[in-house]
């Protein structure tokens, strides 16, 4: 069984510029959700041009998907959020910063 890709490519759209933005990221799976981690939390333009446009797509492999970004509130959602670190921490041996969801949608 082939290895995961090691890399998402994620695409925003500018928070500023409204031009499309691409970043090469780690990432894992779980339950058909993507989730990957802003080492810089906020201050991440990535992040920032997700709070303000949360529509995105993504790729891992040669799959284009489009879905619906969203950062975790550990606060909030505790269980997902250490789930989560816990399966960066497995893969990457790394797991600090914000932890932002990808939900896949529908194709139309």
């Amino acid at each position: 069984m082939p290895e995961p890709e090691d890399f998402l490519y994620l695409a925003t759209v500018g928070h500023q510029s409204g031009r499309p933005h691409l970043i090469e990221i780690w990432y894992v799976e779980l339950d058909g959700r993507y989730y990957v981690v802003s080492e810089n939390r906020e201050r991440s333009h990535w992040v920032q041009n997700v709070r303000a446009e949360p529509a995105v797509a993504f790729m891992v492999g040669r799959r284009l998907r489009r879905a619906v970004a969203r950062p975790l509130d550990p606060a909030a959602e505790p269980e997902l959020h250490a789930r989560v670190r816990k399966l960066m921490d497995e893969r990457y041996d790394w797991s600090d910063g914000l932890v932002v969801e990808l939900a896949p949608t529908a194709p139309h």
